[in-house]
């Protein structure tokens, strides 16, 4: 994270310490006990970690290292999946495509298809399925192949995604630091799904739709409510650890959430942090949700009162160095 960042977070902590006037209403509330509380939550996570937690409804934003450059493992699958409908959507080819599997496709980390005979066939629908709902490696490399890697990572820069990069095929004996994004970049692409501007509005929803059959459940819906709908990614590889998702408060009311770790001195650390984190930010904006549903659209302002008093940073967190460790204090609460 720029230092530039930092110090318009801590000049907004520094107004609001030094008692300069402030509507009574705008001292409290769930977004702001959010941002203070990844503050102090980053102050004693495990490794290096980057989240963001955004509100659909206003855009409404607040993260730590949001910025950073990660490293990606599996959720990189998500800029795959996105290519590859980009590319349907041009008329390249269908989800009923067939791709053969090659030898140098294999990946024995993770899936069943690593143990598939030479030359099985599958349509592009399984491989998306198998890619992102069983996390499986060798479904990957062969959707990486038929859309090519120059694309994918082209695709990311023409959305201003200049961290995400897939530098290698997924080899979970390999380089797992060639594959990256952020919590930001993330979150924006997830955004993109939920209002269906991500490639078209039907690859949006068929996205969401096959992010909600993920089968590795254990981190961010864990802590939740029984019977919440979450769509999301994990990524799983050596000393990084990582979540990224769309949860869906009631009456549809969804924000999103990314939480990526790296470094960590074990995996079940990372684990109690993405957990962690995930149930706070539930908490905060299921109370969000009821406050900005009270409001009069007329009489009251387009947000919320308890985020009145963060302006927007100018900071530019895209340049944060690769793996960089959590700032003390979270970044304000901007509009996107």
């Amino acid at each position: 994270m720029r230092p530039l960042r930092s110090l318009v977070a801590l000049a907004v902590v520094c107004v609001f310490a030094g008692g300069l006037p402030l509507p009574a209403r705008a001292t409290a509330g769930p977004l702001v006990d959010l941002a203070r509380n990844l503050s102090a939550m980053s102050a004693r996570a495990p490794g290096n970690v980057g989240v963001m937690v955004e509100d659909v409804m206003t855009g409404l934003s607040t993260g730590i290292n949001s910025g950073a450059n990660m490293p990606a493992a599996s959720t990189i699958k998500i800029p795959v999946m996105v290519e590859v409908f980009r590319q349907m959507a041009h008329g390249a080819f269908d989800l009923n495509r067939t791709l053969t599997l090659e030898p140098g496709d294999r990946d024995w980390g993770w899936g069943d298809l690593a143990d598939a005979p030479t030359g099985s066939r599958y349509p592009v629908s399984r491989l998306l399925t198998l890619m992102i709902t069983e996390s499986d490696n060798t479904a990957t490399n062969m959707l990486i192949r038929l859309v090519g890697r120059a694309h994918i990572n082209a695709t990311m820069r023409a959305l201003g995604l200049h961290q995400t990069v897939v530098g290698d095929y997924i080899r979970s004996d390999g380089d797992i630091r060639s594959l990256r994004t952020s919590a930001r970049d993330m979150t924006t692409l997830l955004a993109g799904m939920v209002h269906e501007t991500l490639v078209d509005e039907w690859s949006s929803r068929e996205m969401i739709a096959i992010l909600s059959g993920q089968r590795h459940n254990s981190l961010l819906p864990e802590p939740l409510p029984p019977g919440t709908t979450i769509a999301h990614k994990t990524g799983t590889l050596h000393d990084t650890l990582n979540d990224v998702g769309i949860v869906y408060l009631g009456n549809d009311d969804p924000y999103i959430i990314s939480v990526m770790t790296t470094h960590l001195p074990s995996l079940e650390a990372g684990r109690r942090f993405i957990r962690g984190v995930s149930r706070m930010a539930y908490d905060a904006l299921a109370r969000f949700a009821t406050t900005r549903s009270a409001l009069d659209p007329i009489a009251q302002p387009a947000v919320a009162p308890d985020v009145l008093m963060w302006t927007a940073s100018t900071g530019d967190a895209s340049a944060a160095p690769p793996d960089a460790a959590p700032a003390p204090t979270a970044e304000p609460i901007t509009p996107q």
